[in-house]
């Protein structure tokens, strides 16, 4: 996803509170929602200022409401006179009074709203974009424009509730000159070419998405249109001079993932599924239906590394697009389950040792991570810094953390939860507390300590142990220690295997609720060895020996 950890990195709701994570500092509004946001906008090859009018579509839930706010960065000499300007603000042809201050847009209503009331506004601005659009120079020197809105680098160029709680359809009517092609969000409704050498481009998204999944680019492309899934056009869009080696390497396997994602969880949410090469991004960026990759992710070889990100950025598809975090606090429920179907696909389509060298080398950057920064909780509360929103504990642990809880609740009741949950909130939003009720409702099993130590709270895993064979009682005796010295405590179900002498493997669980524990298990024989986590289904540190 995006220019962050994983995208190099990783091998490579309802409108619910949390009651046990902590709320991110965005001051929402539940009392409106945004429907629909229409950009006009127009390019030029002269100037890297953008004219804008947005007519954006709101319904206030409540009656009282007497001022419409909206996030928009101004025009600033410490942005180096870039930013936003904004014009006029206009709803049933009436101009409407506004402040733009402090990066701000908020806009008087004439009177206060009535419950259910539909309004349409229109504000009118321009300006250099200082971030989230980049309009730029790629590899081989050609002018181009392509968004970059993750986190919330949207406000930039557009005027939003930048958030992904307030989750809206788009549209996308832009004007460029004629030797441009976009690309965005969902269908193309209508591409004129202008009596002026311009061309008006129109794509409409009619699943309502979050902004950062907003999605523009404009450039000199070479367009396939590779395959159809469900309907649904699969889409590549590659620099002209990358046609050859992007049209091979996007190829393959989209529609592979596509199926896998849609039979396994649930239907894909978008009206297509495009595949775009850009200079905005340094690995991938999710967006909804149109998928942003670095401008050096197209190398005509089909490479592990970027066709792990491609499956990547497609099970956000499903988690972060179609299912979206109500707070950035839960960000993990966007990037530690794509990061964890990946590798569900990988192990589908590749095999299991590749799923297991996935997981592997996920927990190196967990332990690396955590050397670093012990204190760490993935649902965290230090979004006053939006750039510490994702880390490789977001992704990695989050992921490991998603393998945890299919091994405790077992493969077919995780899979159970996991299309209960995106079945209730597809388009919607989702809280940690919403997943975890959903994974309990599917297992019957109790998760809260399970998620309390695991995501609300810090600390790392490690064993230490023996086993020792009693023949005369016919039985093992494990001793199994919690050494961390974090102060961090686990109460986990852990496997033990027992190899006998035939080769024969005797399996079973342990609950491990105590620092400190002992537990015997009955055997015919004298093992040859006994593992702990045979399976590898808990992120731990274990020595664990035979006791002499």
């Amino acid at each position: 996803m995006k220019t962050r950890i994983l995208c190099i990195a990783f091998f490579t709701c309802l409108l619910l509170f949390k009651q046990n994570s902590f709320a991110d500092n965005y001051p929402k509004n539940a009392k409106i929602d945004a429907l629909n946001y229409a950009f006009r906008i127009q390019l030029s090859d002269n100037t890297d200022e953008i004219i804008c009018e947005a007519t954006i579509d709101i319904r206030y839930l409540e009656a009282g409401v007497e001022t419409l706010r909206l996030d928009l960065i101004n025009a600033s000499a410490a942005l180096e006179n870039k930013g936003m300007t904004v014009s006029k603000v206009v709803s049933s042809d009436k101009t409407l009074q506004y402040t733009h201050e402090d990066d701000e847009l908020l806009i008087t209503l004439p009177k206060p709203s009535t419950q259910n009331q539909r309004v349409k506004y229109t504000i009118y601005y321009s300006g250099i974009p200082a971030s989230g659009l980049k309009i730029a120079e790629n590899k081989y020197g050609d002018r181009t424009f392509f968004s970059d809105n993750w986190p919330n680098k949207g406000r930039n160029w557009l005027t939003t509730i930048d958030h992904p709680y307030d989750k809206a359809k788009c549209e996308f009517i832009v004007t460029a000159p004629a030797h441009y092609q976009v690309v965005s969000n969902g269908l193309k409704v209508e591409e004129s070419d202008l009596p002026d050498g311009n061309r008006l481009t129109h794509w409409k998204q009619s699943v309502p998405i979050a902004p950062w999944l907003y999605v523009l680019g404009a450039a000199r492309f070479a367009v396939q249109y590779v395959d159809r899934f469900d309907g649904k056009s699969i889409e590549t869009w590659v620099y002209q001079q990358d046609r050859d080696a992007g049209f091979y390497d996007f190829a393959e396997p989209t529609k592979k993932v596509l199926e896998f994602y849609s039979d396994y969880i649930g239907p894909f949410s978008y009206e297509k599924l495009a595949n775009i090469q850009s200079n905005s991004v340094s690995g991938g960026m999710e967006a909804a239906s149109a998928i942003l990759y670095s401008e050096n992710s197209v190398m005509g070889d089909r490479n592990e590394r970027w066709r792990n990100v491609v499956i990547h950025e497609i099970a956000h598809q499903w988690f972060g697009n179609a299912v979206t975090e109500y707070d950035w606090d839960d960000v993990w429920l966007s990037e530690g389950f794509a990061t964890y179907f990946t590798l569900l696909f990988i192990e589908h389509e590749y095999g299991y040792d590749a799923f297991m060298k996935g997981l592997e080398a996920s927990k190196k950057q967990v332990d690396a991570f955590y050397e670093k920064n012990p204190d760490y909780r993935i649902v965290h509360d230090n979004l006053q810094d939006m750039n510490k929103v994702t880390s490789s504990h977001t992704y990695q642990k989050g992921s490991w953390i998603l393998h945890m809880l299919r091994g405790v609740v077992g493969t077919d009741n995780f899979w159970k939860g996991i299309q209960s949950y995106y079945q209730k909130y597809q388009n919607l939003n989702a809280t940690t507390d919403d997943f975890r009720r959903e994974m309990e409702e599917a297992s019957g099993v109790d998760l809260k300590d399970f998620f309390e130590q695991w995501l609300y709270k810090p600390g790392a895993l490690k064993y230490k142990g023996t086993w020792q064979y009693d023949k005369k009682k016919g039985e093992i005796k494990v001793t199994l220690d919690q050494v961390q010295t974090d102060g961090s405590f686990f109460k986990m179900p852990i496997e033990i295997a027992v190899y006998g002498q035939d080769k024969q493997i005797l399996i079973k669980t342990l609950q491990v609720n105590e620092k400190s524990n002992v537990f015997t298990i009955p055997v015919d024989t004298e093992p040859d060895k006994v593992v702990l986590d045979p399976n590898s289904w808990v992120l731990m540190d274990a020595d664990f020996t035979k006791k002499r």
